[in-house]
């Protein structure tokens, strides 16, 4: 079944198949059919429209697409409201309680951070004694206690990083948009891989809520969110056991109340602004220590080694590399590869990005350490240097490594692909202060001279290589 075929099928005015909604539905929200492929099926279905069974198959499609909450256990018939719309609605907060006194039991899921629209989640969280984060369990005996319950999702942002457009729009991965968001006051960890997606977030989410914090939790954009990968999941009680309960009942104290009036929001002068911005320093100053602890609970759970900074190679490098994201897989790899040749190298994981801790830096890198070249996915035009080489620069500067030398260096841009042979480039470069890896520069000349591309893949892999004929459809093919 291709989704070309279901395109041209309602083009021409014939209804869908069952078959071919749950297909196409199935499809897109695990990321194998493209946006302008369903762009173009919506087209077709608004000009064509849809029979009764179409649109019953659609609506049950959707309705079980994600994760499902068993709700058998609430007695009775019960009811969910869709979304009303509209700016500043508030038809939840009347309609559910009047529904709920005629015995019907109001089950309702809501999305949070509406923006300017401002969603019955954001309203209900300004006030104290109201939660809306519940475990599953929690959600269905609150409604069968009281009749009605709505539930929301903490308050933190995952990133799938994505180039920004510059000269050209690119839809691809890099950490430009990241980079972007350095002036936002949230705080940003970042994930190398798929595993560690699944064992970073409940990181974010616990240190944004003991830390009044919010967090940004980034990982590759393609190269990580596109990987089709097994991973260990978490058990919700082991997450249950590491949130800071206490943490929660600060912030419903601290909501909005008549009863305890605050002022937030407010429009300052000269003689004021500046005092109350600097007032949110401690709150920063605390959250690395918070991610620590955060990050032990997890070890403890799992057996990981989770850290601010992650530092893998020999243990009396020479050479280190600084990077943050799915590059640091390749550099593990070019490290093994490299170790058993004598070669002394490694590599420092950068996972909490923002506030950048110099102290918890400077701790994972060896003492023998004669060199180090910082990776920056991006690229800021004008700028001395990119934004993770001049955090490490500052960092050192009053360090017992200030006299070691710092390179600057670029990859990945828009997706490059980054090779073992352009890691062993950087950790040979000793001329180029700024430099390039990934193409050929013949224009600034900032490009490291490339090598021979080492097999850098464990014995044990098995790889494959596809062969498709003919043009649309042939990544989706590859995928199944």
């Amino acid at each position: 079944m291709r989704m070309y075929d279901i395109i041209m099928k309602k083009r021409n005015g014939l209804a869908l198949t069952k078959e071919e909604i749950n297909f196409m539905v199935e499809g897109y929200t695990k990321g194998e059919i493209p946006d302008y492929q369903m762009s173009a099926l919506m087209m077709a279905i608004y000009f064509k429209g849809m029979t009764e069974e179409e649109t019953f198959a659609l609506t049950m499609a959707m309705a079980y697409s994600g994760d499902i909450i068993d709700l058998s256990k609430i007695e009775g018939l019960k009811a969910d409201k869709h979304s009303t719309g509209g700016v500043g609605d508030k038809t939840s907060l009347v309609l559910g309680p009047m529904v709920a006194a005629c015995k019907v039991p109001i089950a309702k899921m809501a999305g949070r951070g509406l923006g300017h629209t401002g969603g019955t989640i954001d309203k209900l969280e300004s006030f104290p004694g109201l939660s809306t984060s519940f475990t599953n369990q929690e959600f269905i005996d609150y409604v069968n206690q009281i009749g009605i319950a709505i539930i929301g999702l903490p308050g933190v942002i995952n990133v799938s990083a994505r180039a920004l457009a510059s000269h050209a729009l690119s839809i691809f991965g890099d950490h430009s948009d990241v980079y972007a968001c350095r002036q936002t006051g949230f705080a940003m960890l970042c994930s190398g891989g798929v595993q560690e997606v699944m064992d970073l977030t409940p990181v974010a989410h616990c240190a944004a809520i003991k830390g009044s914090v919010p967090f940004i939790n980034f990982f590759d954009g393609f190269r990580t969110s596109h990987e089709l990968q097994k991973i260990e999941m978490w058990d919700y009680e082991d997450l249950k056991d590491m949130v800071d309960m206490e943490a929660i009942d600060r912030f419903r104290r601290h909501a909005l109340n008549p009863e305890h009036p605050c002022q937030r929001g407010s429009a300052q002068n000269p003689d004021i602004f500046f005092q109350a911005r600097e007032a949110c320093n401690p709150y920063y100053d605390a959250i690395p220590a918070i991610v620590e602890e955060c990050m032990d609970k997890v070890n403890k759970k799992i057996g990981t080694d989770y850290k601010l900074f992650n530092y893998y190679g020999a243990p009396d490098a020479e050479k280190v590399i600084v990077a943050m994201g799915s590059v640091c897989e390749t550099i593990d790899e070019t490290i093994d590869y490299l170790m058993k040749s004598g070669e002394k190298v490694g590599v420092i994981k950068v996972r909490l990005y923002r506030p950048f801790s110099a102290k918890h830096l400077i701790q994972a890198i060896p003492s023998t350490v004669k060199q180090i070249s910082v990776l920056d996915r991006t690229k800021e035009p004008g700028a001395l240097g990119e934004p993770l080489y001049l955090d490490v620069v500052a960092a050192l500067k009053d360090s017992e490594f200030k006299d070691i030398p710092v390179y600057s260096g670029r990859y990945g841009l828009g997706s490059k692909d980054t090779t073992p042979a352009q890691i062993i480039a950087v950790y040979e470069n000793t001329e180029k202060k700024k430099f390039t890896i990934g193409i050929e520069d013949d224009v600034t000349n900032l490009s490291l001279p490339i090598g021979k591309n080492p097999n850098t893949t464990p014995e044990s892999t098995i790889s494959c290589k596809f062969w498709g004929l003919g043009a649309d459809g042939t990544v989706g093919a590859n995928k199944n």
